[in-house]
């Protein structure tokens, strides 16, 4: 498949909650520290070792992290877009990757009912671990 990169749609939420680190005293700031994880795989892709599919791994990435809640406020930066959530951040990643129906779309999440709206919409999923450092 030739044409637009792949889109990676990163659920903030989900991600930063996935490590008790504390993310919950500064919720922007942990979105901020995530956002910035994830600017060299906007080049880099995702790693082999991550469980996504080939097509992901090792290309670049068009990269958007869904922000929500408390989280709000964190800029895009290159390599990174930030989407804010006026609502529910499920409802706009399953928004985002109805709308990527004519592109690959990938979607980093451990939420089961996610996953199943994002699927049925033809994206594939993959858990938090694929986008922490190693």
């Amino acid at each position: 498949m030739t044409g637009p990169e792949p889109l990676l749609v990163v659920d903030g939420a989900n991600v930063v909650g996935s490590v008790p680190d504390g993310w919950w005293r500064d919720r922007q700031g942990a979105a901020t520290r995530l956002r910035d994880r994830l600017v060299p795989l906007a080049a880099a892709g995702l790693p082999a070792d991550s469980g996504a599919p080939e097509w992901a791994v090792g290309v670049p990435l068009d990269i958007v992290l869904v922000t929500e809640g408390a989280a709000r406020g964190v800029p895009a930066v290159p390599g990174v877009g930030v989407e804010e959530a006026p609502g529910s951040g499920d409802d706009l990643i399953a928004a985002l990757a109805a709308d990527a129906a004519d592109r690959r779309c990938l979607v980093v999440t451990a939420d089961r009912g996610l996953r199943a709206r994002v699927e049925a919409a033809g994206a594939r999923c993959v858990g938090p671990r694929a986008v922490r450092p190693r």
